[in-house]
């Protein structure tokens, strides 16, 4: 018996021997996890014991996610409206930047071409968000 861990009921363990949680390798992997987490949730009242394994199942998809799907990277007008729709962000937001809101509408309507600066302001500004 290790000290620290409660024991495990039968119910997870049931859980457990039904799928058992393994690193996800692929995305074929992921999909049935993530079919399993499905499952579980569309029960009408979930046992403390199906949080817990959820939360296993989910610590492992985010693990995946994490290492295996690349993060696009955005420049220019596409960095401008991913902020803005991402973050809930108002073109006010962005006055540091640019010059008045009117100058961020453009840019978004594509009236106006950012600038060498505007996008380096922009590109610092995006990585201080993260």
């Amino acid at each position: 018996m290790t000290i620290g861990l409660k024991e495990a009921n039968n119910y997870y363990l049931q859980l457990v021997m039904e799928f058992p949680p393994r690193p996800i390798k692929n995305d074929e992997e992921l999909m049935a996890t993530q079919n399993r987490v499905n499952v579980i949730l569309n029960k009408r009242i979930l046992q403390p014991e199906d949080r817990e394994y959820l939360r296993v199942l989910g610590m492992l998809i985010y693990e995946y996610e994490e290492n295996s799907e690349p993060i696009p990277k955005l420049e220019g007008v596409e960095l401008l409206k991913a902020l803005i729709e991402e973050d809930n962000l108002s073109p006010q937001y962005f006055l540091e930047i640019f010059d008045s809101e009117k100058v961020v509408l453009d840019v978004l309507q594509g009236k106006r071409k950012i600038t060498l600066s505007e996008a380096k302001k922009l590109m610092n500004f995006g990585s201080l968000l993260i």
